[in-house]
Parts: structure tokens; sequence; C-alpha cells
């Protein structure tokens, strides 16, 4: 009887020991919703004109911290090209964070011709939003223009919206495309006063972590220091000699030579210099710092997406070129502000928990004068050319009339309106304009858009002009330059032809759920969201068409 009665006791007290316990918990903290394991931070790094040979023609000079970490230590996808014509940075920036392409997700070039609108479009502009700041127009941008979501938007759907997506870059289109539409916020530096600002399509004011970063002038600082070389010159052994005349000066510079000092570009824009300078990436790398803590990325149980562009390759490269000092230079600065970044997400967010991947918007061409002294065919067209050369023909054959709306992007856009009218079908008018540019040195073929299927012309690039193909946003013809050719430049070089130079870039994935390991088979830019939303066990972006990395993933 008594040891019945004790036992009731002890069962007793074990059930009030457990309320108590269950209460004390409720009290000391709310539940949290639990999700599969995945990394705690994912960091998306875009190297504006980073072609595919930069990883490895500079290897030696790397550290073994920065590049080479994600080399040596992750997977390589050593044969990885985009899919589509028109490389530029909006639809690079795009197809990277979408799995997609630009005749799905709308984004077709930095700017196109938008049939619907009936004017030029630019592809991060938004003029119903406005600057969050300061009071001037760089602001007014969003993602509105982006027809499909992104890797950062499936993330927040996947986890309620409670994983943080912060985009970052000097560039808005750099900063905005890859944060997408449901991200906490994207921020691009304003060349007027030296500041990271945003949008009001992601909120109504700076949050106070940013104005501490602005706070700092760093703009002011690099401003007052001068661009020497890291090494001594006669260590830049995969670069020409310094003094070449087909380099392009920095404003206030005569020649296109070390050292290199800053003078503020006309119209106010004061701070537009250092965006051709490697302190355009640190402070691009001191931002992301900043975002880090400010944000604190990486520090809960629900997995948050950190997007880098850095965008000063891009403008060192179209000044100076592929082989020139300042690239190089460039890039082994680049590799330590990397280094810095892993070992800030290692001490942070801690090692083995955080993924990061790397690729580039877009390659870029040998400056044809360098690519003259190995005798390999290359020169510039000028950019009234082929466009001239169109209205002309439309002239001389129909009358007068804007029977063209515009050239640009290699593409002419015709005016379906007036040809309608006139009943002039779009296959005679083709046959016209190819007979035309034909007879011009530098064009190897004129291809309809149309009509693509009927063209003659080797697969893999009529694919990538299907797929850039969109029909409210791009042209009806795309002219196709030859190999080295391109528009415009006398000095310094460009991207946009679906050339190996400009379509071969890097993919490198590193840390949690990445097996080490390279592959030799040809992946495409379309691969990488896809990929990593198997990494992280969501749904792919809307418009994905690539496939997973499998043999990167464990």
């Amino acid at each position: 009887m008594l040891s019945a009665r004790l036992l009731r006791l002890a069962g007793g007290l074990s059930f009030l020991a457990m309320a108590c316990t269950t209460f004390a918990q409720s009290k000391k903290a709310a539940p949290t919703t639990r999700f599969p394991d995945r990394p705690k931070l994912v960091v998306g790094i875009v190297v504006d004109q980073m072609r595919y040979d930069y990883l490895y023609r500079y290897y030696t000079k790397y550290g073994t911290a920065g590049f080479r970490r994600l080399m040596d230590e992750g997977f390589n996808c050593r044969n990885n090209h985009y899919h589509y014509a028109a490389t530029y940075t909006g639809p690079g920036h795009a197809a990277i964070y979408t799995g997609s392409a630009p005749a799905l997700n709308g984004i077709v070039g930095n700017d196109f011709y938008d049939r619907t609108l009936g004017r030029m479009v630019y592809c991060a502009e938004d003029t119903t939003v406005s600057t969050v700041g300061n009071s001037g127009t760089a602001g007014k941008m969003s993602p509105r223009n982006l027809l499909v979501t992104t890797i950062g938007d499936q993330l927040k759907l996947a986890t309620d919206g409670q994983a943080k997506v912060i985009g970052i870059a000097l560039k808005d289109r750099g900063a905005i495309l890859p944060a997408g539409h449901a991200a906490n916020a994207a921020y691009w530096f304003d060349s007027k006063d030296g500041n990271f600002i945003s949008s009001s399509f992601y909120q109504s004011e700076l949050p106070d972590w940013v104005q501490a970063f602005n706070n700092r002038k760093l703009g002011d600082k690099f401003l007052s220091q001068k661009w020497e070389p890291l090494l001594a010159m006669n260590q830049y052994t995969e670069s020409t000699t310094d003094d070449q005349a087909f380099e392009a000066a920095l404003t206030g510079e005569s020649k296109a030579v070390f050292p290199h000092e800053f003078v503020a570009t006309s119209g106010g824009s004061k701070y537009e210099i250092l965006r051709t300078s490697p302190y355009g990436d640190q402070i691009t790398k001191e931002f992301a710092l900043a975002a880090l803590k400010g944000e604190q990325l990486g520090q809960d149980n629900v997995t948050d997406l950190l997007c880098v562009s850095f965008s000063s390759p891009d403008y060192i490269g179209h000044a100076f070129g592929t082989h020139a000092v300042e690239t190089e230079d460039n890039y082994i600065r680049l590799d330590r502000q990397l280094a810095d970044l892993f070992n800030q997400l290692d001490a942070t967010v801690g090692k083995g928990e955080w993924t990061a991947f790397l690729s580039a918007d877009h390659g870029v061409a040998d400056v044809p004068g360098f690519a003259k002294t190995y005798r390999i065919p290359a020169d510039v067209k000028s950019y009234g050319e082929v466009g001239d050369a169109v209205k002309a023909a439309l002239a001389k054959a129909y009358g007068p009339g804007q029977w063209m709306l515009t050239y640009f992007n290699q593409q002419v856009y015709l005016n379906h309106a007036l040809l309608a009218e006139k009943k002039i079908a779009i296959q005679e008018v083709y046959e016209l304009i190819k007979s035309t540019l034909l007879n011009q040195k530098g064009v190897i073929n004129v291809l309809n858009l149309n009509n693509l299927g009927a063209e003659a012309f080797p697969e893999i690039q009529l694919n990538m002009l299907r797929n850039v193909y969109h029909p409210k946003r791009s042209g009806d013809f795309y002219v196709m330059f030859q190999s080295g050719w391109f528009e415009g430049r006398t000095k310094g070089t460009t991207h946009g032809t679906t050339y190996a130079y400009d379509t071969h870039v890097p993919f490198l994935l590193y840390g949690w759920g990445v097996r080490p390991g390279q592959t030799v088979r040809r992946t495409q830019i379309a691969d990488i969201a896809p990929t990593l939303a198997a990494l992280l066990g969501i749904l792919e972006p809307s418009g994905s068409i690539g496939h997973p990395v499998e043999e990167a993933l464990k």
C-alpha cells in the first residue's frame, strides 16, 4: 500500500517537474521554425568581366586564401560558358541568379528597345520609385524588368520570408538583378557623393549600419591616394609592358601608365574615377563585411544569401585590356580582398558553415591592337557604320520613313507597324539588309531572329541567339561580326559576342555541401542557380533552364 502511494507521489512530482520545465522553456524562448540542414550563409560572388583564363594565368601570383582557396579546395567547372548572345553585365547577373536566359527573364541587354513602351529602357530602371540615401536620381531602380524569380526569391519563399537576401555592387544592375524581387535590400555606389544608396522598392530609409559605413568616407580616403603597382614592374610577367598605345588613359592622364592619380570627372561625379581602380573592389568588400555584421548574416538556423559583385575589373578591363599590367595588378589585389572576405566568414559564420560560388557576368575580347601584334585578325568598326548602312538601304528601297527604330547590341529593330502598313514582309527586308551588310568588312553573317530555324549556321551559335530572343525586347536581325571585331572603341576593349573569349567564364563552388574536384565537361551559366537550389533543397527559380552540376554536390 505504502509502495503504491510512493509511486503515485513520485509520478505526480515528475509530471510537475516536466510542466515547470516546459513553462520555463516557453518563457525563455519562443519556438522557431526548423528547416532542413543547409549552410548558414550562401555568398554569391560575380567578378565583372572575369575571363576564365585569368584563374590560371595569374595563378602563381595569387595567395592560397582567395581564388586558390576556391580552386584547390572547392569544385571547379573548367568549361563553363554563357548560353546566349549579348554577353553584357545586366543579362549576366540576371542569368547567374535565375538559371534562365534573356528569352525568358527579359534582360536582353544593359539597355534595350521595349516595343511595348516604344523607347529605349535601362535594365534596372524604375520611374515609380525614389532614391533612398540621398536626393539624387541614381536610386530610381528596381528589379521590375526582371520577369522571373531568382535563387534569392526562392530562398525567401522556402523560408516563409525568414531568410535575409542582400545584393551589393558598385553598379546598380550588379546589385539589383542578383538580389531579386523579394530581397531585403540591394545597395550600390553613387559616384556623386561616394555613398552606397538603395531604392524605395526595398525600404524607406537606409539602416543604421549603412549610414555608419557611409560616414567612414572611404571614397575620400582613396581619392587622396595613387594607384601604384603592388609588385615590382619586372614581376608582371603575364602582361605586356606598361606603355601601350592601344590602352585608354584615365581621366586627367595623358598616358595609360603607372602610377595613376585620380582626377574627379565632370558633371559632379567626384568619385566616378574610383570605379576604374582596385579601390572600387576594396570599397565593395568593406561594404560586404559591414552588411555581414550589420544584418547578422548567417547567425541563425535560417540560410541567408549575400550577393556581391566586384565591378572594378570591368572598368579596368575596358580601359586597359586583357594583357595590361593594370589588369594583372587588379586581380592580384582582388585575390587579397577575397581572402579577407573568406577569413571574416570563417570568423563570423564559422568555417565549414558557409557556401560560396564565384562566376563572371561575361568575358572580354583582347584589344585588337594587342591581337594584331600576334598577327591575329581583329579590328574595330565605328558605331554608326552598321546602323547608317541599314537606314540608307531601307530608304533607297522603300522611300522616306522610319523603317528602322534603332540599331543596338548588334541588333536591327524594325518598325513593324510601318512595314505592316506598307505590306512589306520582314523576310523581304531581311534579304535586303543581309546583302547590304555582308559587303562590310568584319560582318560575316546577318541572322533573322524571327526565323532562326531557317538559318544555316553552327547549332551552338543558333541556340545562343534563340536564348536571347525576346519578341518584345529584342531586335529582328542579329549582325554577326568576325571573331576579334567589335564596335566603337579604338582604345581598350569590350564584350558582347558569342565567341569563347566572351562566353567562357569561371564557375567555382566551395564550402558546405560541396565535394572538391573539377570537371571539363561543358557546363553553362544556367546551371548555377539549379545547382544552388539542389544544394539548399529548395525549388529552382521559375525560369530556370539549367541542370544541377551533380558531381559538385556531396
